[in-house]
C-alpha cells in the first residue's frame, strides 16, 4: 500500500484491508506523508504485528512506493492496494480467485467489466484511461480493458523477477508491459469503483497521463 498525505481515508482502509481472511500482512509504504498520515501509520503498526511499515525520507512517487513494497513482502500473493477508498478490499477474494486455481500468473481488476457499482465522475479520464489502455494492448498485444485500474494481484516470485523502474503513476503500464514481456497468464475481474474528485483529495493529473504515454513505448 504506497501512502501520501492521506490521513482522512488511512484508518479505514488499513482497518477494511486487515479484516480480509486472505491477508497475512500489509506492508504499508509511506512515501514521506506531511498531513499527519505517517505518526498515525507508526500507532497503527505498534497495533498490529501484519502491519509492516516503511518510511521514505523523501517524496518519490508511487511507483517508488510499490518497488519499496516488493522488496519488503514476504507473503506469496501480492495486491497493490491505494490508500484512499476508491477500491473495495471486500473484493480481495474474487480477484486472488483465478490464481489459487493455478489459472493465472496476476490479475487484473477492471472497472469496465462485470456489473459492479461505480460512482459517476469525469468524462475526460475515461476518455483518457481508454485511449491509454488500447496504447499499452497496441504495444504488449493484451486485450486489457482497464490497464490503469489500481487492483493487480501477482504472485510475488513474478513480481519480484520484474525490473521495475517508473517512480510515479507509470507504474501501472510498466507493470502491464512487464507482465506481457515475462508471458505471464494474466486474467481480468470486474471490481466496484467509489473514485473521488480533485476536492477530495484524488492527485492524478494530465501530466501522468503524458508520463503514462512514454512509459508505454519505453517498457
Amino acid at each position: 500500500m504506497p501512502v501520501f498525505n492521506e490521513l482522512k481515508t488511512i484508518e479505514r482502509i488499513v482497518a477494511t484491508v486487515l479484516v480480509q481472511p486472505c491477508v497475512a500482512e500489509l506492508v504499508i509504504v509511506d512515501d514521506f506523508s506531511t498531513d499527519g498520515t505517517r505518526p498515525l501509520l507508526q500507532r497503527m503498526a505498534t497495533q498490529d504485528g501484519r502491519i509492516r511499515l516503511v518510511l521514505h525520507e523523501s517524496n518519490k512517487g508511487k511507483g517508488a512506493a510499490v518497488h519499496t513494497a516488493i522488496a519488503a513482502l514476504q507473503a506469496p500473493l501480492a495486491i497493490i492496494q491505494d490508500a484512499d477508498l476508491e477500491y473495495d478490499p471486500a473484493e480481495y477474494s474474487a480477484l486472488v480467485a483465478p490464481i489459487l486455481e493455478g489459472k493465472a500468473d496476476a490479475v487484473f481488476g477492471s472497472r469496465f467489466i462485470g456489473g459492479k457499482a461505480h460512482r459517476v465522475l469525469y468524462f475526460w479520464h475515461m476518455v483518457g484511461n481508454k485511449m491509454l489502455t488500447l496504447l499499452s494492448n497496441m504495444f504488449t498485444n493484451l486485450n486489457l480493458t482497464d490497464m490503469e485500474c489500481c487492483y493487480k494481484v501477482f504472485l510475488s516470485e513474478k513480481l519480484k523477477a520484474m525490473q521495475l523502474s517508473e517512480a510515479g503513476f507509470g507504474i501501472e503500464p510498466e507493470l502491464a508491459a512487464r507482465s506481457a514481456r515475462m508471458g505471464l497468464r494474466i486474467y481480468e475481474v470486474g471490481v466496484s469503483y467509489s473514485g473521488r474528485t480533485y476536492a477530495e483529495g484524488k492527485k492524478i493529473t494530465w501530466k501522468d497521463g503524458v508520463r503514462a504515454v512514454w512509459a508505454i513505448i519505453k517498457t
